[in-house]
């Protein structure tokens, strides 16, 4: 049986308890660490972890008996405490974002090579059926090559917001939405599309007051013959979320639609579509076996059989370096006003964040700042069909409350 600790026990953390309960004869949680072991405590009876232990950071370091930890803090510390953590021997899951900058990504990466072990990076969003059909719709080939994607990470957050102490500064956050809520949508479309070649954005700051970082931001990235538009956003009444993919033949989206058009001789569309391609697309849906576990569950479900089969997990730290090297690219692009070629140069001060640090625009100056916040962490939007058979409200991201 593997054993687990948790670093941070703000509101994220409950996500990763949840998973490794949902495995009990595969791990137990057997320590919780947070700066306020107070905090960490009341984790620990809200989840009946009695056999958990309560430790310091130099005591987990130096235990011998744990062998998975999940990193649930702010972005700003990841890079620190996972090598910390690789070094002492253990394996560790990593929240997202994976850093605030691509240098911090590759330290944990050549921590993980060196130490000779796992590093995942949740992007928990690639274990939902109703993302998992879209994604076998494409690798199916019915949709023909794809044209375009359209993806709304639109999310609403009121001022209050950002004036916990480590949200909205470049610093601490290492950014706004666009790093901290649409770095799901991002993964998503790498793990569907590949690398983009190309990024050019826009952001700005609509109305949150009390922080520095973007509220909003519109980029569009670039394959060979795919443009993809990606809007990242906390100012959006009503968190309709979508993601949509155009293909020559046939178009799927969720919340869940499927559209195929077919031509008249004039090019014009034939009325009725091509109905056999549609029915070809919603067989496949319907057809796909579900997922046994989905969220969180889902990839710690398979971070844990990784583990025990010595093989990589289906999402490892190259994958989170990659999201936050497109992520790093849109402030780039939208900073400089100008496309941004991928892959970034190490050589770059953009790739060691220094330039983000140093250019950023500081929208407004952060001057209310408290250590947490009351209330719950509400998700969803719209309420709607997310994929077949079962409507239910789409979620693509969780956020801590630390």
């Amino acid at each position: 049986m593997l054993t687990i600790g948790v670093v941070g026990t703000g509101g994220i953390a409950s996500a990763h308890l949840a998973g490794y309960a949902a495995f009990p004869q595969q791990c137990r949680v057997v320590a919780l660490h947070d700066a306020v072991a107070s905090r960490a405590h009341d984790t620990r009876s809200a989840h009946g972890l009695d056999g958990a232990d309560v430790v310091g950071w130099e005591e987990l370091l130096a235990r011998q008996d744990v062998d998975l930890v999940s990193v649930c803090t702010p972005p700003s510390t990841h890079r620190h405490l996972t090598v910390d953590l690789l070094r002492s021997g253990k394996n560790v899951l990593v929240e997202k974002p994976m850093a605030p900058s691509v240098a911090d990504c590759d330290a944990m990466l050549a921590a993980a090579h060196e130490a000779g072990k796992q590093l995942g990076v949740v992007a928990q969003n690639r274990f939902r059926d109703d993302l998992a059909v879209v994604k076998e719709t494409i690798d199916s080939g019915l949709l023909g090559p794809v044209a375009h994607v359209r993806v709304d990470s639109a999310w609403w957050r009121g001022t209050p917001y950002y004036d916990l102490d480590w949200r909205g500064t470049w610093r601490s956050e290492g950014g706004g939405p666009t790093l901290n809520h649409a770095i799901h949508h991002v993964d998503l479309l790498l793990w569907m599309l590949g690398a983009p070649e190309r990024v050019t954005a826009v952001m700005t700051n609509a109305w949150h007051d009390n922080s520095e970082v973007e509220d909003l931001s519109v980029a569009l990235l670039e394959w060979e013959r795919t443009i993809a538009t990606l809007t990242a956003s906390v100012v959006h009444h009503g968190e309709e979320q979508a993601f949509a993919v155009q293909g020559r033949d046939a178009a799927v989206a969720q919340p869940w639609s499927v559209r195929a058009e077919a031509a008249q001789p004039n090019g014009f569309p034939a009325r009725g579509g091509d109905a056999g391609l549609v029915a070809s697309i919603e067989q496949l849906a319907a057809d796909r076996a579900p997922l046994a576990h989905e969220g969180h569950a889902g990839q710690i479900g398979d971070l844990l059989a990784a583990l025990v089969q010595g093989r990589a997990p289906a999402i490892t730290g190259e994958d989170g370096r990659r999201t936050v090297e497109v992520v790093t690219a849109v402030y780039q692009a939208a900073i400089e006003r100008r496309p941004v070629d991928l892959p970034l140069d190490p050589a770059s001060p953009w790739y060691t964040g220094e330039a983000l640090l140093a250019r950023a625009p500081r929208y407004h100056e952060k001057t209310r700042a408290v250590a947490s916040q009351e209330g719950v962490i509400s998700l969803g939007g719209s309420p709607g069909p997310v994929g077949p058979p079962a409507p239910t409200a789409p979620t693509t991201t969780q956020e801590r409350t630390r």
